[in-house]
């Protein structure tokens, strides 16, 4: 946990993935009476939980499609499974929009979400992330996705994201969060710097640093 780089996600999917076994464990402990079995069982359990993780996300892309309309300019931050696939589904939908997607300083992951867009044949640009209030005028909605949501309904994602947030509220744009179940995290943070890896040190590391045992963290208080 204090070795990856993204530890909030991983307590988050580990919490959820402990409630789903044992209470199909629970459901089928009179079937089971050696440690084979159980062992047997877990193994079954851990597959459909992600085959369960997948079928999730084409769900949420199935179900946001709707907020994707042609001619839209879409800005996006960082790089996020389920929110690529829902971009992703769109084009595969005949819809036509164009997205700018932010640098994510200091993991520069943007980059990879742009590569990605423009090898699906999706218009895409990078821009860089103290270019947001520029941009903000000429977007129509901002799709990001989570880290983690605290039990106060707050999202915890990449740096960067709170003062996205910020700008899109006060030029009275969509904000949207993607993301799926499994991220709901046991946390009930009353500010940023109560998550772990959201102290300064994290938020102004150099940007020539190539490798981190933490992540930059915002926090969102719904």
């Amino acid at each position: 946990m204090k070795k990856t780089k993204n530890p909030i996600a991983v307590q988050a999917g580990c919490d959820f993935f402990l409630r789903f076994a044992t209470r199909i464990q629970l459901q089928n402990e009179e079937n089971l009476d050696n440690m084979q079995g159980h062992k047997e069982q877990l193994t079954a359990i851990s597959s459909l939980f992600v085959k369960n993780s997948f079928l999730r996300r084409d769900a949420i892309s199935e179900y946001a499609l709707k907020f994707i309309t042609d001619d839209a300019t879409i800005l996006v931050h960082s790089y996020s499974r389920v929110v690529m696939q829902l971009l992703l589904k769109a084009a595969k939908a005949n819809i036509r929009f164009q997205v700018l997607v932010t640098e994510t300083r200091p993991s520069s992951s943007g980059k990879r979400a742009v590569d990605e867009l423009k090898h699906n044949g999706i218009p895409a640009t990078m821009i860089l992330d103290s270019a947001v209030g520029y941009f903000i005028g000429k977007v129509d909605m901002v799709l990001v996705g989570a880290e983690g949501i605290a039990e106060n309904g707050g999202l915890i994602n990449q740096i960067g994201t709170y003062q996205i947030a910020v700008v899109s509220k006060a030029a009275n744009k969509p904000f949207y969060v993607v993301t799926e179940s499994h991220k709901f995290v046991k946390l009930f943070p009353l500010n940023q710097y109560d998550l772990h890896g959201s102290t300064p040190k994290t938020s102004v590391a150099p940007l020539r640093r190539k490798r981190s045992h933490h992540i930059d963290v915002d926090l969102i208080n719904g």
